[in-house]
């Protein structure tokens, strides 16, 4: 018997923002889907605009399990997990016992499908980047979705985050920018 997917379902029980008043609550299920689906347009964007050679399935699978080893170490708010260097150090320790116990927790002869996803070789360093920039902008996203809403508890997040995305050298997360964010702002009678 495997707990694998029944620990992944926990995904859904796991809130985002904990230490913010949040409109709307998000969790990392949500927040997962969300990063694969701009992690895969960016992989796309960055083939067809930017003459990239990315797989956005394999790119889209990277983000959807970016996150998993937090239905074993819950979500730690940002302001705490890059308090100092030890800290930051410590935390991605633990995220790797985390990711090590789930991944034993798969049916060893279905192994070797998922190594590369919880354990990406340096090979997957552009697979990665992306999954990191959909990562941000997702937040980014929530911050948007929350201001929108009058809470102005998002609008530093929001600041910080954007200053963050600017420091992206992918031509791709410009463009994801440019082209898909101010509709965010927009309420749905404006949409249609």
């Amino acid at each position: 018997m495997s707990h694998f997917f029944a620990f992944l379902s926990r995904m859904k029980l796991i809130q985002r923002w904990g230490l913010m008043r949040n409109t709307q609550t998000e969790n990392i299920q949500e927040h997962s889907l969300q990063v694969a689906m701009i992690a895969h347009s960016l992989a796309i964007i960055r083939n067809k605009m930017f003459d990239g050679k990315l797989y956005p399935e394999r790119v889209m699978a990277l983000a959807m399990y970016h996150d998993c080893a937090e239905v074993i170490t819950g979500d730690i708010a940002t302001p705490i997990k890059y308090f100092n260097p030890d800290i930051k150090k410590a935390f991605y320790n633990i995220e790797e016992i985390a990711k090590q116990r789930l991944f034993e927790m798969i049916p060893e002869k279905l192994r070797p499908e998922y190594q590369s996803y919880f354990f990406p070789h340096d090979n997957d360093e552009d697979g990665w980047n992306i999954v990191k920039a959909a990562d941000k902008i997702s937040a980014y996203l929530k911050c948007v979705e929350e201001l929108k809403s009058g809470n102005e508890e998002f609008l530093k997040a929001k600041n910080k985050i954007e200053l963050e995305l600017n420091r992206f050298e992918l031509p791709e997360v410009k463009y994801f920018l440019n082209t898909f964010v101010s509709s965010f702002s927009l309420t749905l009678d404006e949409l249609n």
